[in-house]
């Protein structure tokens, strides 16, 4: 691992790796929580790896892997579970490469890494409590998958901290964060025009302010991020104490 990739050899994985894989034109990674046994779970909007209820579907759909008609037999059935899923890593890479999420980097290295989703200044807990707080899950749920608030790098993320923003409009993942925070540098930097005219400097400033909300944003330094242990969170979960609301589809909306 390094700074230019995180890329990795399936010989070094070990349980309680939060790991993920790039799908086509690397428009989004998938991320989970390497168990042991070559077995990987991870979180999904009922099997399917990424949605919003949206026409964005169809291109975040036909970015991911093709579905197979044969069910593979160490594998959750899309159509059974609360959303986290357990696969085996060859279903989970489908065909991709294999990535491991970097913990406790330092801040340089972060902003340095251009791309969201794949760091965080985090420190991870141990191993064994990774994997209990994935299966814990695994069992019993993570709520509704929603792609900007609460997606598969939420879950891999909290399996490895345990923590979590309990009031969040925005996700905690990089994925999430570096989706809206890209469009938002741009738009906070469009006055500097007043300042200056220089396309050069404009882009460095849109850059940096892209740079500092993602680092700003992140797990690892935010103020309001809380430990909760995961039995906890199930419970939140039941009782409504916790709720993330899954979004609808449009034709479901339009009723």
């Amino acid at each position: 691992m390094g700074l230019l990739s995180n890329r990795i050899d399936k010989k070094s994985l070990n349980p309680g790796d939060h790991i993920y894989s790039w799908r086509t034109a690397y428009i989004y990674a998938h991320h989970g929580i390497y168990v042991g046994n070559n077995t990987v779970i991870h979180f999904t909007r009922r099997g399917q790896e990424v949605g919003t209820g949206t026409v964005l579907d169809l291109i975040l759909v036909s970015s991911g892997p093709a579905q197979s008609q044969l069910h593979c037999p160490t594998c959750t059935p899309p159509e059974e579970g609360n959303g986290v899923v357990s696969s085996c890593l060859d279903c989970f890479l489908a065909g991709g490469i294999l990535y491991r999420f970097e913990y406790a980097v330092t801040p340089a290295l972060f902003i340095a890494k251009a791309r969201g989703g794949t760091c965080t200044l985090a420190v991870s807990d141990s191993d064994d409590l990774v994997v209990h707080r994935a299966k814990y899950l695994l069992e019993n749920g993570f709520g509704c998958y929603n792609v900007f608030k609460n997606n598969c790098e939420d879950f891999a993320i909290y399996c490895k901290t345990g923590l979590l923003v309990l009031d969040h409009s925005v996700g905690r993942s990089g994925q999430a964060i570096s989706i809206v925070g890209g469009p938002l540098a741009a738009v906070l930097s469009t006055p500097l025009r007043l300042v200056t005219t220089n396309i050069y400097g404009m882009a460095a400033t849109a850059v940096g302010m892209y740079c500092a909300s993602r680092y700003a944003a992140d797990i690892g330094i935010r103020m309001d991020a809380v430990k909760v242990p995961v039995e906890d969170l199930t419970r939140r979960l039941a009782t409504g104490l916790l709720q993330v609301i899954e979004p609808q589809p449009l034709a479901a909306t339009a009723h």
